[in-house]
């Protein structure tokens, strides 16, 4: 987890690599798969919140699909102070979890997919359709025999 702090002049300071960092560089962190913490330099607040939030807003900003729309922005505003808030919240996380790992299982497949060689899988379709013990090249094969009962 990486801390970092706001300072009144609106600069963020990673405390964990000692350099300060732009709205961009957090993003790239979370993308990376760290978590972060900002509190304020004043008062020790917790502004993590406000700094993931401008972090959305600042990749619509620079024109990437939104991900939550304003039908659902809307009613995710309507569940503050409302009793099941807390749940929508919870229900809202545990979604997200399971995209997650259900684009993770995806990816893997899509993985496992990618790494087959295509001519191997041609061989094994041929060698399936192909007859067990072909006959060598100089041989011709020995007709069956009609079975007892159809012979004249």
């Amino acid at each position: 987890m990486h801390r970092l702090k706001k300072y009144p002049n609106r600069r963020l300071y990673d405390t964990t690599d000692s350099k300060y960092v732009t709205l961009h560089d957090l993003r790239q962190l979370i993308v990376d798969g760290e978590s972060i913490s900002v509190a304020d330099s004043r008062d020790g607040s917790d502004l993590t919140r406000v700094v993931l939030m401008q972090i959305l807003a600042e990749q619509e900003a620079e024109g990437h699909e939104p991900v939550l729309t304003n039908r659902a922005l809307e009613q995710i505003i309507r569940f503050y102070g409302d009793r099941l808030g807390n749940v929508a919240s919870r229900y809202i996380e545990q979604s997200m979890l399971t995209l997650l790992e259900h684009q993770d299982q995806f990816r893997s497949r899509m993985r496992q997919l990618s790494e087959l060689n295509p001519l191997n899988i041609m061989r094994q379709a041929l060698d399936g359709a192909a007859p067990r013990n072909p006959p060598p090249p100089d041989e011709k094969p020995v007709a069956e025999e009609p079975p007892e009962a159809d012979r004249p």
